[in-house]
C-alpha cells in the first residue's frame, strides 16, 4: 500500500495507523532519503533500499519520490492519495513545523526542522513553501495516475472525515508478487 500526497496532509499518521491495523511494516521514504545533515541519499542506493523493502510480503509506504515510484507502485495494489484543500494542508504543515521547531523533535538520522524555515521563500528550505508550491503539482500528477493506472486501486482522501472512514473499514491487500 502506497500513501501519497502533500507534505503535512496526514500521510504518515494514516500510514502508521493502517500498517498497525494490517500488521505490516510502515516505511517513511523521507527516513531513507534524508541522511544526516539533510543530505540526500544517492539515487542508486535509494532504489536498492526501497527495492528490498517492496520485495517483502506486506508494507505501507509513505512518500512521493519519483525516483522510486515505479518500484513501489509495481508491487502495491492500493494507492491512498491525500488530496486535501490547500488551506488545510498549509495550516497543518505550518503548525507541525512550528511544533517541531520549538520542541527540536528529531525526524530522521539526527535531522530536525528549524523554526526559521517557516519564513524562508525557497521551497527547498521551507516545508511550508514546498507544500504550497507542490499542491497543484500533486493534484495533477495523481489525478492523471488514478485515471491511467487501472491495475492499482486509488483511494482519494479529500478530508479528515474520509481518512477516518477509511480507518473504520478493514482494508486488506496483498502486494503483487515480484
Amino acid at each position: 500500500m502506497s500513501v501519497v500526497g502533500n507534505s503535512g496532509s496526514g500521510k504518515s499518521t494514516l500510514g502508521r495507523a493502517l500498517a498497525a491495523r494490517l500488521g505490516v511494516p510502515f516505511v517513511e521514504l523521507d527516513s531513507i532519503h534524508h541522511l544526516p545533515g539533510w543530505e540526500p541519499i544517492g539515487v542508486d542506493e535509494f532504489r536498492k533500499t526501497v527495492g528490498a523493502i517492496v520485495d517483502g510480503d506486506g508494507w505501507v509506504i509513505d512518500g512521493n519520490y519519483s525516483a522510486v515510484r515505479d518500484l513501489v507502485w509495481a508491487r502495491a495494489d492500493t494507492v491512498i492519495w491525500f488530496d486535501l484543500p490547500r488551506r488545510t494542508v498549509i495550516r497543518q504543515v505550518l503548525w507541525r513545523t512550528i511544533r517541531r521547531g520549538v520542541t527540536r523533535e528529531e525526524l530522521w538520522n539526527g535531522n530536525r526542522e528549524r523554526l526559521s524555515s517557516v519564513f524562508r521563500l525557497d521551497p527547498q528550505e521551507s516545508v511550508v513553501r514546498w507544500a504550497w508550491t507542490r499542491h497543484r503539482v500533486y493534484r495533477e500528477r495523481y489525478s492523471r495516475a488514478a485515471a491511467e493506472r487501472t491495475e492499482v486501486e486509488f483511494i482519494r482522501i479529500r478530508s479528515h472525515k474520509d481518512a477516518a472512514r477509511l480507518l473504520k473499514v478493514s482494508p486488506t491487500f496483498r502486494n503483487k508478487p515480484a
